[in-house]
């Protein structure tokens, strides 16, 4: 990526996106809201933390913005450092004091998907399997990974959310989210790739934290 293109979208993040954004974090267990977008920008998706932006004028790049008093960016970044290149994780160009400028990965999320019906092959599966064993090769424990945070293009799969690689230990929440594509996804929708209400997907979500919330009990 040109540098030039990276410092022309960092004065349009701090020019415009950041003057009139007004995102709020209620709770870190839920996905941050976004109250107002400046006109020009698009939100890609929202996590718990921060959420991701992306503007019509630089289809190639994406920055993420941290709500106020959430942490890991610095976390964040250095996970990419560590990463480098790699065909499917992005790449951080450039970590401003709330923000990180990136590398636009294509595709939909695996929530998207199955809100929309858009099919989700195992080769998204195999690829996200592999992406998170080079990143333990490189000395990280994979986390946090869920149907928000992996993107589908056309069988090609990209995990878009490495802050919490830096933490040790495995949590567990990919190979559940495994588990519940190879049980119901890959027998049963994959074969008719219906579209899921977004109530339904939202209780699936709610419910899965209790369960995980009990079974630490």
């Amino acid at each position: 990526m040109k540098s030039s293109r990276i410092e022309a979208f960092k004065a349009q993040v701090e020019l415009t996106l950041l003057l009139e954004l007004d995102i709020r974090s209620h709770n870190e267990n839920d996905p941050v809201e976004v109250k107002a977008v400046p006109d020009g920008w698009t939100v890609m998706g929202n996590g718990n933390y921060a959420v991701v932006f992306a503007h019509a004028d630089f289809p190639n790049l994406v920055v993420k913005v941290y709500a106020q008093s959430r942490p890991g960016l610095q976390d964040e970044a250095e996970v990419y450092r560590r990463l480098g290149p790699h065909p499917s994780f992005s790449e951080c160009y450039y970590v401003g004091e709330a923000y990180l400028i990136m590398k636009r990965m294509p595709g939909y999320t695996l929530y998207d998907c199955l809100l929309t019906g858009i099919p989700i092959p195992p080769s998204v599966i195999r690829d996200v399997d592999e992406a998170l064993a080079y990143a333990m090769k490189k000395g990280m424990s994979p986390r946090d990974i869920h149907g928000k945070n992996v993107m589908n293009d056309n069988g090609k799969g990209y995990v878009v959310d490495v802050s919490d690689f830096l933490l040790r230990g495995s949590d567990g929440i990919w190979e559940d989210f495994k588990r519940a594509y190879h049980w119901l996804y890959k027998p049963v929708l994959l074969r008719w790739t219906l579209p899921l209400p977004a109530r339904l997907l939202e209780w699936c979500r709610k419910g899965y934290r209790f369960y995980r919330r009990s079974r630490k009990k």
